[in-house]
């Protein structure tokens, strides 16, 4: 048997800041990382804030472990194509965020990038991806690693280990079978269930804390409408950017056929699609701006200037 639970991008939002709560992070966090991971507290910054903007779209949080480790948690739900520019400002940012004016690049902070992402991301068929910072020898092909001092005091003899990590989570890349613990992390935030066989650490708190039957009638409301605006935004995109894209591939292949050459064909093509994306980031920024987005967001989205979103 499973059940039915709160969504982990909601449950971050309104349940899971709670430091009663702590123990369902805890879990997901020591699954992904192999550790025993405790949670210090969440730590407040711009991106944490509740804007309006960023409530569907991206969620994240930031949190301090019993290592003095940063780790950011961020769900996000909408494409971009510089999602990994992102995180590394993410990151960099919480490198300078944490540490005082004046102390040793020593106390610089370890920070580990976490990302749940429910957009077809990348080039890559796995659902669970690693990325951490080495350096190769190019003529031996041997790693650097520190020295005797220096594994002395950062308690490490890899390189790595000092700079951030990041973990990407293809959500929808997994194919439902929970071979790991982690696994079954996996397949609740695919499904919002646990199974009665899963065991993986956190799972057990989860049921009880995210159980959706026990929330009251108005929190239910708030939920179904949150989720209903991630099926709408979905479809949003869809009907945009991938439905002009397909009308200008087919305006370029008419008018490249209608000459009758093969230049003109190419030539077609190009225009049709130029014109089917500029289509598509018109309609898609009309809409935005007609959902109430903030314009600084749909700039962000669509590279229109002001003067174009303020004309639509």
């Amino acid at each position: 048997m499973s059940r039915k639970l709160v969504s982990f991008d909601w449950a971050i939002k309104r349940i899971l800041r709670s430091k009663a709560n702590f123990a369902v992070l805890e879990g997901f966090l020591s699954e992904l990382l192999y550790d025993d991971i405790r949670i210090l507290e969440v730590l407040e910054s711009e991106s944490n804030q509740d804007h309006h903007v960023d409530k569907f779209n991206r969620l994240d949080i930031k949190v301090k472990n019993s290592h003095q480790e940063i780790i950011l948690i961020e769900i996000q739900y909408s494409s971009e194509m510089d999602y990994l520019q992102r995180i590394l400002y993410a990151t960099s940012k919480a490198v300078t965020e944490h540490l005082k004016q004046g102390e040793a690049y020593a106390k610089v902070s370890k920070i580990i990038s976490v990302n749940i992402l429910y957009f077809d991301f990348g080039d890559g068929d796995d659902y669970l991806y690693h990325g951490t910072t080495q350096f190769i020898g190019m003529n031996k092909h041997t790693p650097l690693r520190l020295n005797a001092k220096q594994r002395e005091r950062f308690q490490s003899d890899q390189v790595k280990k000092l700079y951030p990590e990041y973990y990407l989570i293809k959500v929808k890349n997994f194919n439902d079978h929970a071979k790991t613990r982690l696994d079954e992390w996996i397949y609740f935030l695919k499904n919002e269930e646990i199974k009665e066989t899963f065991h993986a650490k956190g799972l057990k708190q989860a049921k009880e804390t995210l159980n959706y039957l026990k929330m009251s009638d108005p929190e239910r409301l708030r939920y179904q409408h949150h989720q209903e605006e991630l099926h709408h935004r979905a479809s949003l995109y869809e009907s945009t950017f991938v439905t002009g894209k397909i009308e200008g591939l087919k305006e370029g292949r008419e008018e490249g056929l209608e000459q009758g050459l093969q230049k003109g064909l190419e030539q077609g093509r190009q225009k049709g699609q130029e014109e089917g994306r500029e289509t598509g980031i018109l309609t898609t920024a009309k809409n935005m701006k007609s959902a109430g987005i903030a314009i600084e967001m749909i700039q962000q989205v669509t590279d229109l200037s002001l003067e174009q979103i303020q004309s639509l």
